[in-house]
């Protein structure tokens, strides 16, 4: 959702409520890519974080056990834009529940407790401090644009296929295709996958999806992914775990 939580984009996963110790997109965004959405595999999180607030509270009926969730959205090269020096240091200190609870409409609020379990842990407060604030709307707007995204997401072919094939091994050829499917030929080009082995299972825990545009005023996801430069998918193949086997 800390410090053992990081969210590397190397060997180690990522997920809702993970750390964000190097937030810095798609190997290839150097070229074009100006923001990274992260999505978790819940379930896969879970099994490689067992003791967090959001997973021991999962359930196979909630939201993000047969659903993407949130875990955040984030321009490249910026961050924490007008946050002062001693906010920082809390923030990376990954108490993230000691930081100031956000101010947003009572709607926004429910819906990203729903849609982002690691509010749990506070994932939200930092998501705002590191990269909500380098945003020019307000904190509804940047969570209420995450949430439009995560939603269209998951109405697509790539939530269809991760609910069909839950429990099952799933590669990067059949999830580009949903990808492509879903958001136009070669939008899988602009997803990384991340996974973690647990007892030599090669677990899901999570997309990146590389976007560039107006993020904040555009209505849908393919746009904006294929905008954005390729990036290499990085794990070839995963299970989609199913919540509770943690």
């Amino acid at each position: 959702m800390v410090a053992a939580l990081v969210l590397v984009f190397a060997p180690v996963a990522f997920a809702a409520g993970e750390g964000a110790s190097d937030e810095a997109g798609p190997a290839s965004a150097a070229s074009r890519t100006e923001y990274v959405l992260a999505v978790s595999w819940q379930p896969g999180f879970c099994e490689t974080r067992p003791q967090r607030k959001e997973c021991e509270s999962q359930t196979a009926e909630r939201f993000d056990a047969t659903n993407f969730s949130l875990h955040g959205l984030w321009p490249l090269r910026k961050s924490y834009c007008g946050v002062a020096a001693e906010a920082r240091a809390k923030d990376r200190k990954g108490n993230w529940l000691e930081l100031p609870k956000l101010a947003m409409a009572d709607d926004t609020a429910a819906r990203l407790l729903v849609a982002m379990p690691g509010v749990q842990s506070g994932l939200d407060r930092h998501q705002w401090l590191r990269s909500g604030t380098c945003q020019s709307g307000s904190i509804d707007d940047y969570f209420s644009v995450q949430l439009r995204m995560l939603e269209e997401l998951n109405r697509s072919a790539v939530g269809a296929l991760f609910r069909q094939r839950a429990g099952s091994e799933l590669d990067e050829a059949t999830i580009k295709q949903a990808f492509d499917q879903s958001f136009g030929a070669g939008a899988g080009d602009r997803v990384r996958m991340r996974c973690q082995t647990v007892q030599r299972r090669s677990i899901i825990t999570g997309l990146t999806i590389g976007l560039a545009g107006d993020v904040m005023k555009a209505s849908s996801l393919g746009p904006l992914i294929q905008a954005a430069g390729a990036t290499e998918f990085k794990c070839a193949k995963g299970i989609a775990d199913t919540a509770g086997r943690g």
